[in-house]
């Protein structure tokens, strides 16, 4: 085809030309038309050459960013880092929240563990893709989760006035595990007919917290709220303090007594020891009473306990109401749960001056379950080879001496028939892509609950590099804030459970943690069927992960998203499961249709 300005060089020459002799008089309306047609032409072919230029500029702007997400996530160890410069604190290679990272190797760097690097670049890319996310992801079923109400705070019975003698209790373990011991105690107290001494915490070598009842808990609502139902003073009567309580048969061990043991054994064993000696010293008190069977009304105390009777010291509600304001991002919002959690700071919340509150941003919180003394524990292997079992062995030797003998003296599953059997925590890699797999976009803000997690720098990367709007309390409260919380690791874990407790959406790692079955509680609790919990099937996910290497992504979030989907159901306590986790029962709850 010949263009406009071909067909003019084509042309004879006209009168203008100058081989033409005859004078121009001026320009003939048939040569301006032709000129004007080039001009044209040429300013629409400079108009596609530049569309076409923007347009590969920008695929490949968009390959290039593509490339770069995967750079990082397969070389983590190589980026930069995304928290503060950590600082070294001690031999074990756990990586704190707040950036403090230590690491027996000191600058030297380990390859990321877990075996997760395709799975994560396919997540990345199905984040970058921004689908849309599920209708139900923020959601649990409304009408069969709504059909229940708190009810724990009604009594039908009259005051125990605590005649036979006084129970000591010194509970072992973190703040969660403390907590249960605590209302356990009190059922005993009353089962007994006992005066109840307030609680002692026992110092734990995992823990290192120093903290006691009075530290954490509000003292004097404890005891006037639990009076209509048992006795309580702050210590023994003089008379009593000076007895050899362990010379007089008095200190009762948890080894003395079998996990959760049935009220029968406390009135055959127990109730002669006070009779006789007027107290009873339990030493390592916690989970030593069943959840069945029991009397209704003593199941119901211990509900009562746990929901009503415990509420935070006001510096902990306070600090607590800041770091739900800042998880919200200044909206003003007050959720359902935060006058429970924080009591009157709750309104310190709303934002002062302002008649609307803004949109309020929703957040998850994730518990991740993956501390050093978890993953000791748990007997499980986590991709670090021969390092990680001898660091993991000597640790064990010095935290759980009793688990090291028995591991030595008896055969125990293999760690990959533990993992088969959903027995190991869930790592920080695989609770991200489980979350990626469900839908969440990449935009989520996400509250991590924790400490210190196990397996160095790299694990935090991991979530970082999908999930960029990802903080922890250390994050969103400055370091005078936090001062007073310093070093009391159970203070810590009480604002981790206010702000897992009154996020939009919890996720929990790990079924066996106490944080995670007490915070779960609390939501369907006080909740009203608005408080969705992702509680993941660990032995269905473990068959997943195995498949890590091969497995499409597609493939995997459907799979992910139908083993979490059966968890999602509003189920009643099934038989002597625990009343703190599972409260839809008639002892706690009571149905309004």
């Amino acid at each position: 085809m010949v263009s406009a300005s071909d067909f003019d060089a084509l042309q004879p020459p006209d009168r203008c030309s100058p081989t033409s002799r005859t004078p121009r008089l001026g320009p003939s309306r048939l040569s301006s038309s032709r000129r004007s047609q080039s001009r044209s032409s040429s300013w629409f072919r400079r108009k596609r050459a530049k569309m076409l230029l923007v347009l590969i500029a920008l695929l490949a702007s968009f390959f290039f960013v593509n490339w770069f997400m995967l750079f990082r996530l397969q070389y983590q160890h190589d980026a930069p880092d995304l928290i503060p410069k950590p600082k070294l604190r001690s031999s074990s290679a756990t990586l704190s929240l707040q950036g403090k990272v230590n690491n027996r190797t000191g600058n030297k760097k380990k390859p990321q563990k877990g075996n997760y690097v395709r799975m994560l670049a396919l997540a990345a890319h199905a984040l970058a893709e921004n689908k849309r996310e599920p209708k139900d992801l923020w959601q649990e079923p409304f009408v069969p989760a709504s059909a229940w109400r708190p009810c724990a705070d009604q009594r039908n019975w009259e005051p125990n006035e605590g005649k036979n003698g006084y129970i000591l209790v010194t509970a072992n373990g973190g703040i969660n595990q403390q907590r249960v011991a605590v209302c356990n105690a009190v059922v005993v107290a009353r089962l007994l007919n006992s005066t109840l001494v307030i609680p002692k915490f026992m110092y734990s070598s995992v823990w290192r917290d120093v903290s006691q009842f009075s530290d954490i808990y509000q003292e004097e609502h404890f005891i006037n709220y639990l009076t209509p139902d048992i006795r309580i003073v702050r210590e023994l009567p003089k008379e009593l303090q000076s007895l050899d309580l362990e010379a007089i048969g008095s200190v009762v061990t948890d080894v003395d007594m079998e996990k959760e043991a049935k009220p029968s054994f406390y009135l055959k064993r127990i109730l002669p020891i006070i009779l006789k000696n007027q107290v009873v010293h339990f030493v390592g008190f916690g989970n030593r009473l069943a959840f069945d069977p029991i009397a209704f009304e003593l199941q119901r105390l211990r509900c009562r306990c746990n929901f009503h009777a415990l509420q935070f010291v006001p510096r902990i509600q306070e600090t607590g109401a800041l770091l739900l304001k800042r998880l919200r991002e200044h909206s003003g919002l007050v959720g359902p749960l935060d006058h429970y959690l924080v009591g009157p700071f709750a309104e310190s919340i709303k934002e002062k001056g302002e008649n609307n509150a803004k949109k309020a941003s929703k957040y998850l919180a994730l518990h991740l379950r993956f501390e050093i003394d978890m993953v000791a524990h748990s007997l499980c292997e986590f991709g670090g080879g021969e390092e990680e079992r001898k660091e993991l062995e000597a640790y064990r030797e010095i935290h759980f001496p009793a688990l090291s003998l028995l591991k030595r003296t008896t055969k125990l599953p293999s760690p990959s028939e533990l993992r088969s059997e959903g027995l190991c925590p869930l790592t920080p890699e695989e609770s991200i892509l489980m979350l990626a797999a469900l839908g969440f976009n990449r935009k989520t803000h996400i509250f991590i609950a924790g400490s210190n997690l196990y397996g160095g720098r790299s694990r935090l990367v991991a979530l970082t590099s999908l999930y960029p709007k990802l903080v922890t309390k250390e994050n969103l409260l400055s370091s005078t804030e936090l001062e007073p919380f310093a070093n009391y690791s159970s203070q810590l874990a009480a604002l981790d459970f206010i702000g897992c407790s009154a996020s939009d959406a919890f996720a929990m790692t790990d079924s066996g943690s106490q944080l995670s079955s007490l915070v779960s509680g609390f939501r369907i609790y006080y909740g009203g069927g608005r408080m969705p919990t992702i509680r993941p099937n660990k032995r269905r996910l473990a068959s997943i992960f195995m498949k890590n290497s091969t497995i499409e992504w597609r493939v995997f979030e459907q799979r992910v998203r139908k083993a979490v989907r059966q968890t999602k159901h509003v189920q009643t306590r099934p038989k002597a499961r625990s009343v703190y986790r599972y409260p839809r029962c008639k002892d706690c709850m009571c149905r309004t249709d």
